[in-house]
């Protein structure tokens, strides 16, 4: 045998026997990964999306175009519930999340201010579990909201502290409080998903998750990475408006692409609501038909 032939079947029995030697691969040890196609896309209207003279009408109209989820405002929440619950009753739409809607803010330096977001938040909370809903959108703080805590190590401290008695609150509830994420023009405070994720964690209580918009999410580096930051474990809703105006996604032409955040969105399954927050410039009963179309194409496509 020529030496290079005996050193080619001498390495080859060395390495089976190596691998001989190792535990073999363990393959479906608990559920697989759904596929990307598997996961479905849940749209959500706000109530002002749909056309329609009334709520029921609205209802209807979402449902022809299978939309899955509704997200009502949470200004006068708690005496709405029943008109919601029998609205919603035998059909295929449950309360997605619900949009503040609360009195001041949670930074507020003035305590007249904060005591007024620690009521009526929880007042909302609780209404919010009651209707089965993802959770209740909070923004720490607008710009034009002063005066505000300071943008310092503290008044992170402080904001975590005071979400962890929130969460916590909106668990024994049935739901949780939603950071939501904003451009530099309107909140100073929490703009980026990945920062928003963080804070979460920070506040250790599973009643704290936050969201993504992808209006917003413009100031992040990429779409995919910002979902992907915040992963299942804290990505709890997601907003859409097309990308320049802020109408319906597509009225904006081509840079309304999402394919890189719901790429994210399908690799970690998520199973929570994409959710319209937006205006339109044309005919509602035509736009609005347009957008789901294109999200649904999009999506197949990521």
């Amino acid at each position: 045998m020529k030496r290079r032939d005996f050193l080619k079947t001498s390495l080859a029995g060395v390495a089976g026997a190596s691998l001989a030697t190792l535990p073999a691969v363990v393959t479906g040890c608990g559920p697989a990964a759904p596929k990307k196609a598997d996961v479905p896309l849940r749209l959500s209207f706000q109530e002002g999306i749909a056309p329609g003279a009334n709520l029921g009408e609205k209802l209807d109209y979402m449902e022809n175009l299978g939309i899955v989820g509704f997200e009502p405002g949470g200004r006068g929440l708690a005496g709405r519930v029943s008109e919601i619950e029998n609205a919603l009753r035998g059909r295929s739409i449950k309360v997605s999340a619900i949009c503040a809607g609360f009195g001041g803010f949670i930074l507020a330096e003035d305590p007249a201010v904060k005591n007024e977001f620690d009521t009526t938040m929880r007042e909302i909370v609780e209404a919010a579990g009651r209707l089965g809903s993802v959770g209740v959108i909070m923004v720490p703080a607008f710009n034009n909201q002063k005066p505000c805590k300071p943008h310092t190590l503290e008044t992170r401290d402080y904001l975590c502290e005071q979400l962890h008695a929130l969460g916590e609150f909106a668990l024994q509830c049935g739901t949780t409080v939603i950071l939501e994420p904003l451009n530099r023009r309107e909140a100073f405070y929490l703009r980026l998903v990945p920062d928003a994720a963080a804070i979460c964690r920070d506040a250790d209580s599973a009643g704290v998750k936050c969201m993504g918009d992808f209006w917003h999410m413009q100031e992040e580096a990429s779409d995919y990475a910002a979902f992907m930051a915040a992963g299942p474990k804290y990505l709890q809703h997601v907003h859409i408006a097309s990308r320049g105006r802020r109408v319906m996604p597509g009225e904006d032409g081509e840079v309304d692409n999402y394919v890189d955040g719901m790429r994210a969105l399908k690799e970690m399954a998520y199973p929570g609501y994409v959710s319209f927050e937006c205006g339109t410039k044309g005919e509602r009963t035509e736009t609005v038909p347009a957008a789901v179309a294109l999200l649904r194409s999009q999506w197949d496509q990521a």
